[in-house]
């Protein structure tokens, strides 16, 4: 028995049905995850074959800045084979994502009542679709950004070849970042639902909101003042959408408590 937000003890879908042993639900997890790694490894299968293709492509923002006749070069010998697994290995998890927040979601949802599941699902569904705006908005707005700013400030005279692995492993940070920078809205609306905080709380704090954005900026983006920036702003302009609409799932929540007590 649980206590609903009105303070009355209501049964979870879970109670009125009978408990499931603990054995047949490490069983439901394991198929699961096997669903999970299965959705990745056919999407690394299907990916793997067009990996150079796709260096190629993710590496276009940085090698339209190198000046004519220079290129990207290979500091390690294993370099070209791996910088290119590596990356068709973490697009792979980033395509099964969809895959992975819906199993997740099937073996959460039998334990939800049927107000929860109503705003369960959008919000999962809006998470995917926020973190691929998140690289999305990395990849075509601050990449060449931030690689113009680093190509124009080195010194006379030096010439710039990025090593594959290094320009690898920088650019799969930066997604990373803005991905889960992009989720605030999210973890906002989540905040505001199990009663850890309320929007005028947030509202109150938006100063220290702010402060806070730009040291995250700071911390998960090159040295550099456009990138800090480019990071910064949008995370506070979804904290101020994260407000808005915990807002309105928080009434969502309360409106079939309020609807009970009417029939009442």
């Amino acid at each position: 028995m649980t206590t609903q937000p009105d303070g009355k003890n209501a049964p979870r879908p879970e109670d009125t049905q009978p408990e499931m042993p603990l054995v047949e639900h490490l069983l439901e997890l394991r198929n699961r995850l096997l669903k999970m790694v299965l959705a990745v490894i056919i999407c690394f299968a299907a990916i793997y074959p067009f990996a150079n293709e796709l260096y190629l492509l993710i590496s276009q923002p940085l090698r339209d800045l190198l000046p004519v006749g220079q290129t990207m070069i290979a500091t390690d010998i294993t370099s070209p084979f791996f910088a290119p697994l590596k990356l068709a290995l973490v697009l792979a998890v980033f395509v099964a994502i969809p895959v992975i927040l819906y199993q997740l979601w099937s073996f959460i949802a039998p334990g939800l009542y049927a107000h929860e599941k109503k705003l369960a699902f959008p919000l999962l569904f809006t998470s995917v679709v926020l973190f691929y705006l998140g690289a999305a908005f990395a990849y075509y707005v601050v990449f060449p950004l931030v690689f113009g700013f680093f190509t124009a400030i080195g010194p006379e005279g030096i010439v710039e070849l990025p090593d594959i692995s290094s320009y690898l492993n920088f650019v799969l940070k930066m997604f990373f970042a803005f991905g889960v920078a992009f989720e605030i809205p999210i973890a906002t609306i989540l905040l505001i639902l199990t009663g850890a905080t309320t929007p005028e709380d947030l509202a109150a704090k938006r100063p220290y909101i702010v402060v806070g954005c730009f040291v995250i900026g700071m911390l998960l983006t090159p040295p550099d003042i456009i990138s800090q920036t480019l990071l910064a702003l949008p995370m506070w302009l979804l904290f101020e959408l994260g407000i808005l609409f915990g807002r309105l799932a928080r009434r969502e929540v309360e409106s079939p408590d309020a609807t009970d007590a009417s029939n009442e």
